[in-house]
C-alpha cells in the first residue's frame, strides 16, 4: 500500500479527466462566431460543436426552437471540416481508453488495498492503465490543437443555407471546451505517467531468489 500513493492519485487524476473530457464532447461551444447579420442571429453569436451548431434567434425558423435554433451535423455532411471530424472520432477514442484505464487501475488498486489475490498482475495492470491514459490524452489533445488553431486562424465553415449561418464570422474565439478539454488532456497525461511509475516492492524472499 505504501508503493501505491501515485497510483491512488493517477486513478483520481484519470477519472476526473476522463469526466472532463466526456464534457467537453457535449459542449457546443468549441468555436463561438461573431457575426455582423443579426436579422436571424439575433445575437450576433454562434456556437460552432463537433456535433452541432447552435445560436439564439427570434425568429421562429425551427418548430420547438423560438429562441435558441440548433441543427445538428450528420455523418454525410460534406461541408464539415476535417478537424471537426477528427475530434467526433477522437474524442469517443479517448472516452473509451480513458474507460479502460480506470478499469485497469481499478483491479490492480483493489489487490493492493483489499488483498493482494493476484499479486503478479498489479504491475502489469498499472502498466496497461497508463498507457491507456497517456493514449487517452494523446486522443484529446489533437482535436483540441487543431480546433484551436482553426479558431486561431479565423477559417471558415462552408454551411449550406439551411443552417442560417454565414461562410466566415467577423472574428471567432475559443469556447468553453477547449480550456476543458486543455485540463482533461493534462490530468490524463499525469494518471499515466503516474501509473507507469508503479514498482513492486522486493521482499526478502524475492532479493534471495
Amino acid at each position: 500500500v505504501s508503493t501505491s500513493h501515485l497510483q491512488l492519485a493517477a486513478f483520481a487524476l484519470g477519472t476526473i479527466g476522463w469526466i472532463l473530457c466526456t464534457v467537453s464532447m457535449g459542449i457546443v461551444e468549441w468555436r463561438v462566431w461573431h457575426v455582423d447579420n443579426t436579422t436571424v442571429i439575433s445575437s450576433g453569436i454562434a456556437w460552432v460543436g463537433i456535433w452541432k451548431v447552435c445560436f439564439i434567434s427570434y425568429l421562429y425558423i425551427s418548430p420547438g426552437y423560438r429562441e435558441q435554433f440548433c441543427h445538428k451535423f450528420s455523418g454525410y455532411d460534406s461541408f464539415i471540416p476535417h478537424e471537426i471530424y477528427a475530434a467526433q472520432g477522437l474524442l469517443l477514442i479517448a472516452m473509451l481508453m480513458g474507460l479502460l484505464g480506470l478499469a485497469a487501475t481499478t483491479f490492480a488498486l483493489r489487490n493492493v488495498y483489499m488483498g493482494v489475490t493476484h499479486k503478479p498482475l498489479i504491475a502489469p495492470f498499472f502498466l496497461v492503465g497508463g498507457f491507456f491514459y497517456i493514449f487517452a490524452g494523446l486522443c484529446v489533445l489533437i482535436p483540441v490543437s487543431w480546433n484551436f488553431y482553426s479558431v486561431t486562424h479565423n477559417q471558415s465553415i462552408a454551411f449550406p443555407p439551411s443552417y442560417y449561418m454565414p461562410s466566415s464570422p467577423v472574428a471567432q474565439e475559443a469556447g468553453a471546451a477547449i480550456p476543458v478539454g486543455i485540463v482533461a488532456v493534462i490530468l490524463l497525461l499525469l494518471s499515466g505517467t503516474f501509473s507507469l511509475s508503479y514498482r513492486f516492492p522486493m521482499t526478502a524472499n524475492t532479493i534471495m531468489k
